[in-house]
């Protein structure tokens, strides 16, 4: 029974079909089939093209080194964070500070830089800009015409390279009433031309009270230097 059992096993196996019999493919060509398979562009048409596969790459570069930076940063993310802050802080003062340097009002600027004019030039072309609204020409103007007419009348010594502040000093010493309110003049004159600050019509009002004022101010002789005319 036993024997006959396995002959019978036996023969069925070598009765079995041909297209029964497992496949098997060598593994070098089913290797080259998948490549070929998975070159089809159809298969990459949602892949991401250089430049995002660069931004990527650098993305996860910076993500490593503020992981690292956190890591040895104490509290953390939120001491980086603090840190970044700071330093953001420092650059905007920084440039805030940079900027009223390169304002700051030259000492040695001249007072007249065009063609020289009259008081009553000066004085005229200050009255134009105020009625346009133009208040740093207006300031501009007005101080002129206070310094030229004092030229005029001799209580200063024309100084083509002179500067407000120069003007405002000597005048003071002429005319010691009115020393303050000139320095205050020369101050304005100053920060609208040299440090960027707006002029406005308050400060061209008291310019052209103390213009007229000086119109009709008298020396004080006592306090006059004397002063070779150059």
């Amino acid at each position: 029974m036993t024997t006959g059992g396995n002959g019978a096993a036996l023969g069925q196996l070598m009765a079995r079909p041909d297209d029964d019999i497992p496949v098997r493919t060598p593994r070098l060509p089913a290797q080259e089939a998948a490549e070929r398979e998975l070159s089809d562009p159809r298969y990459h048409q949602h892949d991401p093209n250089p430049i995002q596969r660069a931004l990527g790459w650098l993305w996860e570069r910076v993500n490593d080194l503020l992981n690292a930076a956190a890591d040895t940063t104490p509290g953390g993310w939120i001491g980086l964070l603090a840190i970044a802050v700071f330093v953001l802080l420092l650059l905007v003062a920084l440039r805030v500070r940079l900027g009223a340097m390169r304002r700051t009002p030259a000492t040695s600027g001249a007072l007249f830089s065009d063609t020289p004019r009259t008081a009553a030039e000066h004085r005229a072309a200050a009255d134009r800009h105020a009625a346009e609204g133009h208040w740093n020409e207006a300031i501009q103007d007005r101080m002129r015409a206070i310094v030229l007419a004092l030229e005029e009348r001799t209580l200063l010594t024309p100084g083509p390279g002179r500067t407000a502040d120069e003007a405002a000093t000597e005048a003071g010493w002429a005319l010691p009433a009115h020393a303050d309110r000139l320095r205050t003049a020369a101050r304005t004159f100053d920060d609208v031309t040299y440090g960027g600050r707006p002029g406005t019509e308050p400060a061209y009002a008291l310019l052209t009270s103390l213009d007229t004022d000086l119109q009709h101010a008298k020396p004080d002789l006592a306090t006059t230097p004397t002063r070779s005319r150059g």
